[in-house]
């Protein structure tokens, strides 16, 4: 043990003598980069061998029964997995980041390197349905963040590590260098400056290359354009982007009821069963519902979309335009509830392939409908199913560059940019107009703990209450009197005085400005105290207030100092100057380039 401590504290310091920071931080992208790929390239094999293992056998004339049975089986592997041997919460990968960023110093703890890449395999594997890129993005930024640490580096470039890996993981699972880069930007919130574009840049296409040398060169969903993008389908594209951004608000309102609704049932065992009955049944009767979805995705796009109802009741009805209609309505309904049982039940998984599965089936029925009944020219199903899924991703994440850049790039649909761009841009501008978060950033956003693109905001969740509180303030009781005062006052170089009482509750507070014209008037040392001519404070803060409640109670009440309280006893004061410092510190060292 010895000699391996001393090993590593040579290489160490080894490196900080030969190798500068901004060079070492480009190495460890690499590298971060290299393992990010590595951890989406077993994931996405584990989970397509556990689902070709149970489902090669079935029958695609009949309804197979044992739908009901393996995302049972499935969530119950992964939740007796998390409990009992994690022992840990690694639900909502992406929401864990963005918390691990404001409130853990970019920390992500070691066992989530792998721990959500073994739960999720088995989620998805067994029928969940839900995504693989949220626990990929969790593995990936942990990757990161335990490269970082292993290497001791400081908060500002764990930070960036962590979002190096969070991208190597997109690149990787979707071959998307591109919408990894603008996840990290747009969904993590990460500021790009020109110490950071480098490290992300390699982190991205290092992961893409190792996707693309063991899978092949081919897209994520091989899409091939038949139809080229007319002019005249610009209007019917603006209007599926208003669509777009009404089913983005359908199913980030739907997943945080069905949470909700999930998350007050307080015995676990009850919450699976009740989970793992409504995703079961959800899945015999609408097969597509089955793991991440992305065979319906590519029925699509290969046009033999019936084929999505093999497996089901509705089968022998795929002909007929109403039955096949209602399917893919029914299918997109009940897709976020299928994914928020999931997760509900114990399982774990993201919301981001849900998001693209929602996408492409919304843009593909607007097509299909339309087409059926002839109101427009004629609009393919599939540019449309592509066109769909930008729009309902960049709805959801609230992300419309990696919307239209990771639409493209999983599909090879470039020749589609403008109504990728055109709906992107409608759906986002109008979900913002009902929900101004993103199905990542609200749940953090409600504790206040949430980094925004905001610098102010950003700088000022990261500052915490305990580096500004102020303890080295002169006390006074309220039985002093005006002489003790006085004595106090020659021995201090501050102009405010906590007044507490002997059990060191805070009762009010003196300013010398208010006492300036009795403190030289020796006659009234003993004739006043301090009870006489303390007064209240414009507010107090609580300990554990976040920094922007502080800086909201200093706007609403134009004060300069207030106290600290906690359950009423006195704790230090907070200064407007002081929070500017540290402010003004957290800035500069987040920022330098």
């Amino acid at each position: 043990m010895q000699l391996y401590s001393d090993w590593y504290m040579k290489m160490i310091l080894w490196r900080e003598r030969h190798i500068t920071e901004k060079n070492f931080v480009l190495i460890l992208s690499l590298f971060t980069g290299l393992l990010g790929g590595v951890a989406a390239l077993l994931l996405k094999y584990a989970i397509h061998w556990i689902q070709n293992m149970l489902t090669n056998h079935f029958d695609s004339e009949q309804a197979n029964y044992l739908y009901l049975l393996y995302p049972i089986v499935g969530i119950l592997l992964a939740g007796v997995y998390v409990r009992y041997i994690v022992k840990d919460d690694i639900s909502h990968g992406v929401t864990r980041i963005l918390y691990a960023i404001s409130q853990r110093k970019s920390i992500l703890k070691p066992h989530n390197m792998y721990t959500s890449m073994v739960a999720s395999a088995v989620t998805i594997g067994f029928g969940g349905s839900v995504g693989a890129e949220a626990p990929i993005v969790f593995t990936g930024a942990a990757i990161g963040s335990n490269v970082g640490r292993f290497f001791k580096m400081d908060q500002r470039t764990l930070m960036l590590l962590l979002g190096c890996g969070a991208t190597a993981g997109i690149a990787g699972i979707f071959k998307a260098p591109i919408a990894g880069l603008l996840f990290t930007i747009e969904v993590l919130m990460l500021d790009l400056t020109a110490f950071s574009i480098m490290p992300l840049l390699i982190s991205a296409v290092t992961a893409a290359s190792i996707a693309y040398i063991f899978s092949g060169p081919m897209a994520q969903f091989s899409f091939h354009q038949t139809d080229p993008f007319l002019a005249e389908r610009i209007p019917y594209v603006i209007l599926l982007g208003i669509v777009c951004g009404f089913v983005s608000l359908y199913f980030t309102k739907c997943m945080f009821w069905a949470e909700d609704f999930l998350r007050k049932i307080s015995n676990p065992w009850k919450k699976f069963i009740i989970g793992a009955i409504i995703l079961s049944i959800l899945i015999f009767i609408l097969p597509p519902l089955y793991g991440e979805g992305y065979n319906a995705i590519l029925d699509i796009y290969n046009g033999t979309y019936e084929q999505m109802t093999v497996n089901s009741f509705f089968y022998e009805g795929r002909e007929s335009f109403w039955i096949f209609s209602l399917f893919i309505l029914l299918v997109s309904l009940f897709k976020v509830f299928a994914t928020a049982a999931t997760n509900g039940g114990g399982g774990v998984g993201g919301t981001f392939a849900p998001s693209l599965f929602l996408g492409n089936m919304a843009g593909f029925l607007f097509a299909y409908v339309l087409n059926h009944f002839g109101y427009a020219p004629f609009l393919p199903e599939k540019n449309f199913a592509v066109i769909g899924m930008a729009g309902v991703m960049s709805g959801v994440m609230h992300a419309p560059l990696m919307g239209i850049f990771l639409s493209a790039e999983l599909t090879g649909g470039f020749d589609l940019f403008l109504p990728l761009m055109i709906v992107s841009t409608l759906s986002y501008g109008t979900i913002r107009i009902f929900e101004p978060y993103s199905i990542y950033t609200r749940r953090l956003a409600i504790k206040g703990e949430l980094i925004t693109h905001h610098k102010d905001k950003a700088v000022l969740t990261l500052l915490k209450m305990d580096s500004v509180i102020e303890k080295d303030l002169q006390t006074v009781s309220p039985e002093m009197t005006l002489g003790d005062i006085v004595g106090v006052i020659s021995k201090s170089e501050r102009n405010i005085y906590p007044v507490i009482d002997e059990n060191g509750k805070f009762l009010a507070l003196v300013l010398l400005n208010d006492i300036r014209n009795i403190m030289f008037q020796p006659r009234l040392y003993n004739k006043m105290k301090v009870k006489q001519f303390m007064i209240s404070p414009p507010a107090k803060l609580e300990v554990g207030m976040s920094m922007e409640e502080v800086m909201k109670i200093f706007d609403n009440t134009n004060a300069w100092n207030l106290p600290v309280v906690e359950n009423g006893k006195y704790i230090g004061f907070v200064s407007k100057a002081k929070i500017f410092s540290s402010y003004r510190k957290v800035l500069r060292h987040f920022s330098e380039d």
